[in-house]
C-alpha cells in the first residue's frame, strides 16, 4: 500500500484552541485518515519548519488528498505538504527499472 508524508502547521487559532482547551491531535488525525479509508502509521509533533508530520498508509491517493482538503478548509491547519514515501527494496526496484529503461532516451 502506498506510503505518504504529510507535515503542516497549525494556525493561530488552532493555537489559541488548544492552549484553552488541550485535546489528543492524534486522535483527529486519525479519524480523518480512517474516514478516507487510510491507515495512521504514526503522527509526530515537530519543530522546524512544521509542527506535525503525519506517516499515511492510503490505497487511494485522491482520497487522501479530499481528505486533507477537508482538514485544511476547516482553518486548523495551513502550508500541508504531502509527498509519497518508498521503501528501500522499492527503491532498489526504482534502479533496475531505469537501468532497463534508460538506453530509450535520447539526450538532446
Amino acid at each position: 500500500m502506498p506510503r505518504y508524508i504529510v507535515t503542516g502547521n497549525y494556525t493561530a487559532s488552532a493555537m489559541q484552541a488548544m492552549v484553552a482547551n488541550p485535546s489528543d491531535r492524534e486522535t483527529a488525525v486519525r479519524a480523518i485518515v480512517e474516514a478516507v479509508g487510510g491507515r495512521l502509521e504514526s503522527f509526530h509533533l515537530t519543530t522546524g519548519d512544521s509542527d506535525f508530520s503525519v506517516h499515511v498508509t492510503a490505497e487511494n491517493t485522491t482520497d487522501l488528498i479530499a481528505g486533507l482538503m477537508a482538514t485544511a478548509a476547516s482553518g486548523a491547519v495551513c502550508n500541508l505538504k504531502t509527498v509519497q514515501a518508498f521503501t528501500s527494496e522499492e527503491f532498489v526496484a526504482m534502479q533496475r527499472k531505469a537501468g532497463e529503461v534508460a538506453s530509450s532516451f535520447k539526450a538532446p
